[in-house]
């Protein structure tokens, strides 16, 4: 499994030591807004061993991030395929960090280290990034990495309750319109 690194951050398989500061990211309201719940300590352990699980598989998946120079735990990006019971096929670019780690640039900067090892490594033809459309600070970042939106593929996700975090919208990015990490 590859680990990759940019100029802050490392992205790499998943340790013991990141369970705890994962479990409470995972509880903080603010961290899941965009999502219907928080997770219980249980289901953050498991999500970090599928995670793992996917990484030692196929050798690329959810990477959990932090910061080269202190060696900070702070959250996950990376690369899935997405979910079956989506309108749409395809490997997705994702997030998310700490609070703490909010208004840095970590997540552009992480996620354009996946993205270029979607399209060097596994040769992707596109990637794209799905939030709900209320997610404003996510949309950004997927903007800040060349990724486009038609409002066309925008859909309800039915899995979600009734209400704000139904709506999702799509962005995407061929591997002809990414630029890689200088």
């Amino acid at each position: 499994m590859p680990e990759l690194r940019t100029e802050r951050l490392v992205l790499r398989g998943w340790r013991d030591s990141d369970l705890d500061p994962w479990a409470a990211m995972n509880a903080d309201p603010e961290v899941r807004e965009y999502f219907p719940d928080v997770l219980t300590r249980e289901r953050s352990e498991g999500s970090a061993a599928r995670f793992q699980a996917d990484l030692d598989g196929r050798g690329w998946g959810w990477w959990a991030v932090e910061v080269a120079a202190t060696g900070e735990f702070i959250g996950f990006t990376g690369l899935d395929p997405v979910d079956e019971d989506m309108p749409f096929t395809g490997v997705e670019v994702g997030w998310r960090l700490a609070r703490a780690s909010w208004g840095h640039g970590y997540a552009t900067e992480a996620a354009r280290a996946a993205l270029d090892f979607g399209f060097d490594s596994l040769a992707l033809p596109e990637i794209l990034a799905v939030t709900t459309a209320t997610n404003l600070r996510s949309q950004a970042v997927m903007r800040r990495l060349g990724m486009t939106h038609d409002p066309a593929e925008d859909f309800d996700d039915t899995s979600v309750p009734d209400g704000p975090l139904r709506r999702n919208v799509v962005y995407r990015i061929p591997a002809s319109g990414h630029r890689p990490a200088e």
